[in-house]
């Protein structure tokens, strides 16, 4: 203690010492306490966080577990994938080339089945034509003998053949039954009366008998009888044949048995060819793959380069890029032919054809018609404006204006059909896409939805580049010989003219020239500003019943033809449906062109965009829900 005046040390006591302390010694123990708390809760939260750190680690180690597991099994399926695949396709073409060598081995047995059948037979033929000419020539002896007792004269010794007996015609030989049967006629007639007339052909023929046997000349009263008979019919050249060749007189050299036999064969029928070598087939066994025959080594897979087995014909896949194995095809790429991982491919929605997904992207062409991509080493046809078109696609291609007249014609019978005629008058023209979108931007058409243009209803006056004269296909596939004309489209009506783009398959064209007749029908009624939604929705459907007709037509193609002469006399009636005014239309139809109508109308049907796929949905629930001509009204009235 302290004294505060001196500044020397008090003796006297401080009364608040000890409080002092003892606040102090409190203060202290508190801040102790106060410490200890901190300390203990910080060593409670990082107990906390080691534990949580390690139930993290220890879930993060779960996982990778897992993972790693799963990647083991995956791995695994996949080999074991992999392995199956390799024994199946071992087991595959193990198969092939037993089935191929089975084939090879049932072929020599065939040939030498066939050919002792043919020996057999041959054999057979003899003994009856043997027994047939014993027969025969006693026969034609007692028939001998009966005009010589006619004509009471002594049979003439046997002379021997001479040559001038092979100018008698050979034919006779075929006509022996036909022959003996009139001869019979003529027996009995003789037996029952003999007239003056039958006496003179009897003393005609004797002569003619004993001049080809070379026998004494006649008697000079019957000279005048012998100069004056009439020529001989084919009975009387037969009977003196048969009569000749029954007593050895004559024979038929086996060259003229020959000759005999092909006169049968007046039109043999034209030799079968391998729709893979081309050669001609002869007596080997065949497969008949769409009715076109093939030789079993030729009908090659195009993926794995094995044979077509007889039993896989039916399941096998046959398209442009060739003739697979169905399951070849379904793993291997459709465009470059290798072969497709697992999961890993597209698949076009409609053709099902599986490709590798950088096809996509790698400027591999595509068909502007049909759609589908273009195999290796199968070039499509490349058209003026840049499109390329397939080689099926460009088989039923409608080339220039002149081409388009009369699908134009068929179409106008259809609307007839359903009672909709459209009297006026308007070019139908095929452009190139050049003409088709500068003819778009002087209509001031507004195309939002971004769909292509492939077909224009015009209204307005325009000066238009139509192909007047198509081009055709040249060396390695180059077309040649296109030319094109300008002419005006003068407006007189509410439509001046229709344009389409040329070079489209005659399906998609007739599709397209229908949807744009629509067009041209609202527009001559008086229906301008509709709905654009309804508008394009009732030409879509128009177009969809247009194929519709062209699907009937493919039902059965062989029998339009026999269809195509009703059709023709009901043409004049205003009350035939569309199918029987388009029925026999076209002959034969191809296998691809019963599917392009298929596809055409599956386009329709899928449409996503607003005004044609939309309007095409809406329209057609109308129609099916009521009719044509209801729907009509509404839309008219909805303006």
């Amino acid at each position: 203690m302290w004294c505060l005046s001196c500044l020397k040390p008090s003796t006297s006591e401080d009364p608040f010492e000890a409080e002092i302390d003892l606040a102090l010694a409190v203060s202290r123990e508190e801040a102790d306490i106060q410490e200890a708390k901190q300390l203990a809760s910080a060593l409670q939260e990082s107990s906390r966080l080691q534990k949580k750190h390690e139930d993290e680690q220890k879930k993060r180690t779960t996982e990778l577990e897992k993972d790693a597991q799963i990647a083991r099994k995956i791995k695994q399926f996949e080999e074991q994938v992999k392995n199956d695949e390799q024994v199946a396709q071992d087991l595959q073409n193990r198969f092939n080339k037993m089935a191929y060598e089975e084939s090879l081995g049932l072929h020599v047995l065939d040939d030498k089945d066939e050919h002792l059948a043919k020996t057999a037979k041959s054999s057979k033929e003899k003994r009856k034509s043997k027994q047939f000419e014993e027969q025969h020539v006693n026969k034609d002896e007692e028939l001998a003998l009966v005009l010589q007792e006619s004509l009471n004269m002594v049979e003439p010794p046997p002379r021997p053949r001479i040559e001038e007996h092979k100018s008698i015609p050979r034919r006779a030989a075929l006509d022996r039954e036909e022959q003996l049967a009139k001869e019979r006629s003529k027996e009995k007639g003789k037996g029952k009366q003999i007239e003056d007339e039958q006496v003179k052909k009897d003393e005609q023929l004797a002569v003619i008998v004993q001049e080809s046997l070379n026998m004494v000349e006649p008697p000079e009263e019957k000279s005048n009888i012998s100069s004056s008979r009439a020529p001989m019919d084919e009975d009387e050249q037969r009977i003196i044949w048969e009569s000749l060749k029954g007593k050895g007189l004559i024979t038929q050299s086996e060259d003229e048995v020959e000759d005999v036999g092909k006169l049968v064969e007046a039109n043999p029928p034209p030799p079968r060819r391998c729709g893979g070598c081309y050669y001609e087939i002869e007596h080997e066994r065949s497969v008949d793959v769409l009715g076109v025959l093939w030789h079993p080594k030729c009908l090659i897979c195009g993926a794995c380069h094995n044979p077509i087995a007889i039993h896989e014909v039916e399941t096998h896949v046959s398209n442009l890029r060739g003739k697979f194995h169905k399951n070849c095809y379904r793993r291997y790429c459709y465009v470059c032919q290798e072969k497709v991982k697992i999961r890993m491919f597209n698949e076009h929605p409609f053709w099902k054809e599986r490709y590798c997904p950088d096809h996509d992207s790698d400027g591999t062409h595509k068909c502007f018609s049909c759609e589908r991509l273009e195999p290796r080493e199968t070039n499509f046809v490349e058209l003026d404006d840049g499109r390329r078109l397939c080689l099926e696609c460009m088989d039923s291609a409608v080339m220039d204006t002149y081409e388009v007249q009369p699908l134009h014609f068929e179409i106008r019978e259809f609307f007839e059909g359903l009672n909709m005629k459209i009297e006026r008058e308007f070019p139908f023209l095929l452009v190139e896409k050049q003409a088709l979108n500068k003819a778009e931007e002087e209509e001031k058409i507004d195309n939002q939805d971004g769909v292509v243009t492939r077909g224009i209803c015009l209204s307005e006056e325009q000066i238009v580049t139509s192909v007047s004269k198509g081009p055709k296909l040249g060396p390695n596939k180059q077309l040649i010989g296109k030319t094109t004309e300008s002419q005006k489209v003068v407006s007189g009506c509410p439509v001046t003219a229709i344009l389409i783009l040329y070079g489209l398959p005659r399906l998609l064209t007739g599709y397209i020239l229908a949807h744009e007749m629509m067009h041209a029908y609202l527009r001559l009624n008086g229906c301008r500003n509709l709905n654009t939604v309804m508008e394009e929705g009732i030409c879509q459907v128009l177009g969809h019943m247009w194929l519709e007709t062209q699907t009937y037509a493919t039902i059965d193609a062989a029998a339009s033809s026999s269809s195509s002469a009703a059709a023709a006399e009901s043409s004049s009636s205003s009350s035939r449906t569309p199918s029987e005014a388009n029925a026999g239309k076209k002959g034969e139809w191809s296998e691809f062109e019963k599917k392009l109508v298929e596809f055409c109308k599956n386009q329709i049907e899928t449409d996503e965009s607003a005004a044609y796929g939309d309007g095409f949905r809406k329209v057609d629930h109308m129609v099916t829900n009521s009719s044509l001509k209801d729907t009509l009204k509404e839309i008219l009235r909805r303006g």
